[in-house]
């Protein structure tokens, strides 16, 4: 599958290791990873500034983020901030930094920034991921006026989830492109 757009891979906590959807994404369609200074102790204003160094060094009517997990959260923070208006962003397993169940170590990514973005987007959720509840990420769609997308019992949407390429995911990035 063939895409036009600048697509720029966008990782949350941790990075997205050799087997993860948006690594094999990167190494087979030649996207463009945002790579940010602290994977595990991330810092939202300097991720968000990254972005857009990121994002302003393309034309913006040709970008689409492909967020994963904390990344969705640093999206609408960036957005909220900058508010440049792009292609669009595929938002995949948002993380609920409010959750009980979310993990520490993380700097100023709560509250959750659930203004509506000013680009089109698409949420892709599961309904048994650990990091957010279906009806969490339903809520965070709805704020950000995104379309969603319920994929079912699929987790975090990871390598632990069992998702490598996620040809089904190019689809969704596909959608986007139009």
């Amino acid at each position: 599958m063939e895409f036009n757009s600048t697509v720029l891979i966008l990782p949350g906590l941790g990075n997205s290791g050799d087997g993860h959807w948006q690594t094999l994404w990167q190494n087979n369609h030649g996207f463009e990873r945002v790579e940010q200074r602290s994977w595990d102790a991330p810092v939202c204003d300097e991720w968000i500034t990254t972005i857009d160094a990121a994002v302003t060094k393309h034309d913006l009517q040709n970008v689409i983020l492909v967020a994963h997990s904390l990344a969705n959260t640093t999206v609408a923070a960036w957005a909220k901030k900058y508010n440049r208006v792009i292609k669009g962003a595929l938002l995949v397993a948002p993380s609920d930094t409010e959750a009980d169940t979310y993990p520490p170590g993380t700097t100023g990514f709560k509250p959750m920034i659930l203004d509506k973005l000013p680009f089109p987007s698409i949420v892709i959720a599961s309904d048994d991921d650990y990091y957010v509840t279906l009806d969490r990420a339903e809520y965070f769609a709805a704020c950000w006026g995104s379309q969603l997308i319920n994929i079912g019992s699929a987790g975090h949407i990871n390598v632990a989830a069992g998702f490598g390429h996620w040809n089904d995911g190019l689809q969704y990035l596909h959608m986007l492109e139009a």
